[in-house]
């Protein structure tokens, strides 16, 4: 299987042009640049930055075991300058570990499904495509769709696909769900969209595929996304170094706006504003590199229809987290 024809990066140039000048930094300092690429997926944005930047290193991190692999198999030609991690996005404390680093340079989270993962016929993300209910990311865990479906009540249901999926008809699928699975369980993809087609009312059957939010919240609970995404967005801050910059690619509102929340909150100052004079503890950590978030361009979501939702936010690191952390991102 070829990486490099499976997968479309999302937002390259903008994504490279906004790491590029960390990474250009670090090396006129001397120092060999790092990159964490906190979702590897494919290995598109790292294969494209290591050919941008012959010093740089990439260590990308996926806790899918295939993605691992083929992105492993596209990249080889890097040598040592790849270094792959299989574990979540938030333990980017593991990243740094694996490349010997205490800080990195650069951080990019491109979030949600990947391309692997939704074109793989047998992994359930898709509702296009008929499959076991699964959606693990990372084939770890006992946590699937399926077993969601057979074990939620209706309110909880209901509150997972409101939360989660922004669906309006949330109480009248849970209940759907609930009075389906009582008959037969509901294992495959085909059998939940049939059971969403035949609850959606006929004046709104033409207002979007009924699947699409409600796959999404599944995807959402059985991988903790939000939970991790939670947990990551400090950790990338407090791992960059000064000068550091961390972008994020975000595809639906839940997501951007625990991004938008914690970059705008590091870009603040946290100063009483009763004081006459901001103290060194109370300036903001990170300076916004993006007003308000960037977009694909039309030419992009013509070609790649899955850059159409796609919200890019980035920030660069402009004080250490600590006084004795220097901007070389050694300790003094």
């Amino acid at each position: 299987m070829d990486a490099s024809a499976l997968h479309t990066p999302v937002m390259l140039e903008r994504t490279l042009e906004l790491l590029a000048p960390a990474i250009e930094a670090a090396a006129a300092a001397g120092r060999a640049p790092l990159v964490i690429d906190g979702t590897l997926g494919m290995g598109g944005h790292t294969e494209a930055m290591l050919a941008a930047h012959p010093t740089l290193s990439v260590a990308g991190i996926d806790r899918d075991p295939d993605a691992i692999r083929l992105a492993g198999e596209r990249l080889a030609r890097f040598g040592e300058r790849f270094i792959p991690v299989r574990t979540t996005y938030d333990r980017i404390d593991l990243a740094l570990e694996a490349a010997g680093r205490p800080v990195a340079d650069g951080i990019l989270l491109d979030l949600g499904v990947s391309s692997l993962q939704l074109d793989a016929a047998d992994r359930g993300f898709a509702y296009a495509k008929d499959a076991p209910l699964d959606m693990r990311m990372g084939q770890e865990g006992e946590v699937t769709a399926a077993t969601i479906l057979a074990e939620r009540s209706d309110r909880e249901l209901s509150r997972l696909f409101k939360v989660y999926g922004d669906e309006k008809l949330a109480d009248r699928y849970a209940r759907a769900i609930v009075a389906a699975r009582a008959e037969t369980p509901i294992e495959t993809s085909a059998q939940l969209v049939d059971i969403l087609q035949a609850a959606t009312p006929r004046a709104l059957a033409n207002q979007g595929h009924p699947a699409k939010r409600v796959f999404q919240a599944l995807r959402i609970e059985v991988n903790q996304e939000l939970a991790i995404l939670e947990r990551t967005m400090p950790a990338a801050i407090e791992s960059l170094a000064v000068g550091g910059r961390l972008v994020v690619l975000a595809y639906q509102s839940l997501e951007d706006r625990i991004v938008k929340r914690a970059l705008q909150a590091a870009s603040a100052s946290t100063a009483p504003r009763d004081l006459p004079v901001e103290l060194p503890e109370h300036a903001p950590h990170l300076r916004l590199l993006v007003r308000g978030a960037g977009q694909a361009d039309d030419a992009e979501r013509a070609a790649n229809p899955r850059a159409t939702p796609v919200r890019l936010r980035a920030a660069e690191r402009i004080r250490p987290a600590d006084p004795t952390r220097t901007s070389s991102g050694e300790q003094s």
